[in-house]
């Protein structure tokens, strides 16, 4: 597993204020309500606090049982209106929170899948799941009751302040210094907090990658006996995710165990300063108690702030990693892709090709060929020898580096990708199946084909060959990947699927290498069918399945170095026929 070094210096990239203008501005209206909602709420928290003191200084010594019941009614009227408001502030801006994340991971779901193949051949798909799903969810903190309550707490802070100064100054005061030095600290800690939130997704998403490749990969596992192995790799992730954590909440424990001393030094100190009041008469034993209540007003948001102020960094954490990602180039962002099929011939022709997928390793050198509309190009040569390479630049999946390839005498790197992949059907090697119905991956490229569609492409594939046999049909469920179907089954499964999609270009990456003798015949025929009237581009180790193509090309080291028919090949008795003949003794 890729370790990732903690990038505790790693500038952030995602200010407070561009957070503002995407995601808090556009929703103005129910933040907006939400502000007015928790004025609301802490004006009448500190209905509580002043009854109170009326209550020692007034009722109790007047005996004043009127004043005494409209105390009651005021309080209980204000406890009513803060748990409404309460209730309507989660309601509205938790809800409206849950939408967002939903939204955010679906635009982040869409940007993934643009981008270039490239980029998922070098990332975990573990990984990506983690980002979309996990890096999108602090968002909640932004637009949810955590940023309202960090305004709200700061208006009754405020507030509760300004009663404090007009009850005792010097007391106020005296309280006023220890928070100040608390402020300072949490400032300090979000500074340093905001780099491990980052490094700890980029961690998370690491070791979800690792735990997804190892349930997909069980079979694996078990039939090597590598369970402890797998075990080991685990836990050495865990073990730097915990270390990540145990950095954050030893600066968070940090925090809380300064505002709880310094939180104590303020009240000893009113305590005696208060103390000191009501001895010489200054303050009577309402004002003490109100403004002990109302100190407890202030203090709780600023010390609730802290705690929101770390989501708040957290959140923000996780928008840095999520704007990486929606800052990568997609595909289409090519401006050079201008051109727009209308139609497709089929006609594909490569012009003096080479590639590399490290620069300065060229697996391709200078590839020359035609493959006219409505024919069959066969690439054989052993393996690593560049013939799946020259079918991913065939397919789009990947661009020349020097030279061109062409469609219809049109440069592919000019052309609108899903104007081209319309045309385009893929059936690969160790072919992909969703987990789901037989019936529900054929109809994959056309959810919406008809009934009559869907069974000739069953026939044509000799799907109806095992799934006669099936209780459910076409509706067996087949598992993760089609686990429960044999390779045989899961290739006809592809071919149907690609046979219903009725592309115009072909790309067959071993479509019969997985199979037993009967498999293959059966699978030959549909091919046959598949291959009618399009441009195929197939690849064979098996050189019994390509003697009728109308080319082939054997492909060595990245070079083409025999081409013509099957039967001009074995004429010349060169690497084809070495080939053909080996296979021919086994």
């Amino acid at each position: 597993m890729q370790h990732l070094k903690d990038k505790t210096k790693e500038k952030p990239k995602v200010t407070m204020l561009q957070a503002f203008k995407t995601i808090i501005w556009p929703r103005r209206n129910l933040v907006f309500i939400g502000l007015v909602l928790i004025v609301i709420k802490s004006l009448s928290g500190l209905v509580l606090p002043w009854q109170s003191k009326v209550l020692l200084d007034e009722v109790v010594p007047n005996k004043d049982y009127d004043q005494l019941y409209t105390l009651i009614v005021l309080v209980l009227s204000a406890l009513l209106i803060q748990s409404v408001t309460s209730f309507l502030l989660t309601r509205i801006l938790s809800v409206q929170a849950q939408y967002l994340i939903s939204e955010l991971r679906a635009k982040v779901q869409k940007k993934v899948l643009s981008l270039p193949i490239s980029f998922f051949d070098n990332t975990k798909s573990g990984a990506l799941v983690s980002r979309i799903m996990t890096d999108v969810e602090g968002v909640r903190n932004l637009i949810g009751t955590g940023l309202v309550q960090l305004v709200g707490g700061s208006f009754t802070a405020i507030i509760s302040l300004i009663i404090l100064i007009k009850l005792n100054p010097w007391m106020t005061l005296f309280v006023f210094i220890p928070l100040s030095i608390f402020g300072y600290i949490a400032l300090r800690a979000f500074k340093y907090i905001r780099p491990i939130f980052r490094t700890r997704g980029k961690i998370n998403a690491e070791v979800t990658g690792r735990l997804t490749e190892t349930l997909a990969g069980v079979r694996v596992i078990k039939a090597f006996n590598a369970e402890e192995q797998e075990q080991q790799v685990f836990e050495r992730g865990v073990e730097r995710l915990y270390q990540n954590v145990k950095k954050s909440l030893t600066a968070t424990a940090f925090m809380t165990s300064s505002s709880t001393f310094l939180i104590g030094v303020a009240t000893t100190g009113i305590m005696g300063i208060g103390g000191y009041y009501m001895i010489i008469g200054d303050m009577t034993t309402g004002d003490f108690l109100f403004f002990t209540l109302i100190l407890g007003f202030m203090i709780a948001p600023i010390v609730q702030m802290s705690n929101i102020g770390s989501q708040l960094t957290e959140a923000l954490a996780g928008l840095d990693r999520t704007e990486e990602l929606m800052n990568m180039t997609a595909e289409e962002d090519n401006l050079e892709r201008e051109i727009e099929l209308k139609s497709l011939n089929g006609d594909i022709q490569f012009h003096d090709v080479s590639f590399a997928y490290e620069e300065g390793k060229d697996v391709l050198h200078n590839i020359n060929f035609k493959a006219p509309a409505g024919s069959v190009t066969a690439l054989v040569g052993s393996s690593g020898s560049g013939k799946s390479t020259i079918a991913g630049l065939s397919a789009t999946f990947l661009t020349p580096k020097s030279g061109k390839v062409t469609i219809d005498n049109q440069d592919l790197s000019k052309v609108k990708l899903n104007s081209y992949r319309k045309y385009l059907g893929v059936v690969l090697q160790d072919e992909f199946l969703f987990e789901g119905t037989i019936k529900e991956n054929i109809l994959f490229p056309r959810p919406n084909a008809t009934e009559t569609e869907l069974q000739n492409a069953v026939k044509a594939a000799y799907v109806n060959e095992f799934t006669d046999r099936f209780e459910d049909g076409l509706e067996t469920l087949i598992g993760e990947r089609g686990v429960k179907l044999s390779g045989g089954q899961r290739q006809r499964l592809a071919i149907a699927r690609a046979i219903l999609a009725n592309p115009k270009i072909i790309i067959l990456d071993e479509a019969t290498s997985n199979l037993d003798t009967e498999s293959e015949a059966l699978i030959q025929k549909s091919l046959n069918e598949l291959v009618k009237d399009r441009t195929t581009i197939v690849i064979a180790h098996r050189l019994s399945t390509i003697r009728k193509a109308d080319q082939i090309l054997v492909i060595e080291a990245g070079h083409i170095v025999e081409r013509g028919t099957h039967d001009e090949l074995i004429a010349k008795g060169g690497r084809y026929f070495d080939l053909y003949t080996y296979q021919a003794k086994i």
